[in-house]
């Protein structure tokens, strides 16, 4: 697989809930199991169907981290200028059709969450948005059909 852009925030976020489901979430769900086989017969004991199934999700979220952070490479943001989109940029864009305004950071795959305004740079929007400068337009592709955007404002990210 080839390797991913990644924020330094984004990496140690993927490790802290890495860390919280090996430390916190699956020593419960051991517990959960052993109190559920306690009951009796696990065959249909609801309660350890449950725990069993909470465990696999667990294992599973355990191994899909790990491969996500060994296949990724930290970016770094600093230097970052507002001249040019690019990863990590803080973009502004304007709905020529509507008016209306949506700011977006492009982050990688493994982080992109979209209540957090975050686009990945290898969505249809990450993809058109990258290279481009403040007062371009660009043509994005949705599966609502397409959108046109003119590009309103470009930030970096402030350091901490």
């Amino acid at each position: 697989m080839a390797k991913m852009p990644i924020t330094k925030a984004g990496y140690e976020k993927l490790k802290k809930e890495l860390e919280y489901i090996k430390t916190v979430s699956l020593p419960e769900n051991i517990r959960d199991i052993e109190v559920a086989r306690a009951h009796g017969d696990i065959t249909e004991n609801a309660e350890f169907a449950a725990a069993k199934e909470r465990q696999s999700f667990l294992q599973g979220r355990i191994a899909e981290l790990e491969n996500n952070l060994a296949t990724s490479y930290v970016v770094s943001l600093d230097g970052l200028t507002s001249d040019k989109i690019v990863f990590g940029s803080i973009v502004t864009l304007e709905d020529t059709n509507t008016g209306s305004r949506i700011t977006y950071q492009l982050v990688g795959p493994f982080e992109s969450d979209l209540k957090e305004n975050k686009i990945s740079v290898t969505s249809p929007i990450g993809k058109a948005l990258i290279g481009k400068s403040a007062g371009d337009e660009v043509s994005v592709k949705t599966p609502g059909g397409t959108r046109e955007f003119e590009i309103a404002d470009i930030c970096v990210v402030a350091k901490k």
